[in-house]
C-alpha cells in the first residue's frame, strides 16, 4: 500500500499546478497535481510529452480512464470515487495509482481492507 503525507514515510509533494509556467517552476522530485482535469487535459499531455510524473484528481470512472490514458502516475479522489475506480483499474491493468485522499491516520486500514492502492494525506499536497 502507497502512504504519502505521513510524518513516518517519505514521500514526494504532490504540487498544484494550473498553468505551464507553473509546471515549469515546480520543485524537481515533485508531483505535479492536476485539478480538474477536464480543465487541465493540455498540461497532462505536456507532462506525458516531457516525462513529467503527475497526478490527476478525479471524481468520476471517465476521468479515471481518461487520466490513465494521459499517463499519470496517480489519481487522487475521495474514498467513495477510489472505491469505484480500483475495480476498474484492476480489470484494465492500469498504470496509474489510486490513491484516496484521506484526512486521520485511522483510515489507513479501513481503505487497505478495501484494496485501495494508497492514501494521500492532505499535507502532502501544496
Amino acid at each position: 500500500m502507497i502512504i504519502i503525507g505521513h510524518p513516518w514515510i517519505e514521500s514526494p509533494k504532490f504540487c498544484k499546478v494550473f498553468s505551464l509556467e507553473d509546471i515549469k517552476k515546480s520543485k524537481t522530485g515533485s508531483i505535479v497535481l492536476l485539478e480538474p482535469l477536464v480543465d487541465s487535459h493540455d498540461l497532462a499531455k505536456y507532462c506525458k510529452e516531457n516525462e513529467i510524473p503527475f497526478a490527476a484528481t478525479v471524481n468520476t470512472l471517465q476521468e479515471a480512464v481518461f487520466s490513465n490514458a494521459l499517463g499519470a502516475s496517480y489519481m487522487v479522489c475521495e474514498e467513495d470515487d477510489a472505491l469505484i475506480i480500483q475495480p476498474i483499474a484492476q480489470e484494465y491493468l492500469f498504470d496509474t495509482r489510486i490513491l484516496a485522499l484521506i484526512h486521520e491516520e485511522k483510515e489507513i486500514a479501513k481503505i487497505a481492507r478495501s484494496g485501495i492502492d494508497g492514501v494521500i494525506f492532505p499535507e502532502a499536497i501544496c
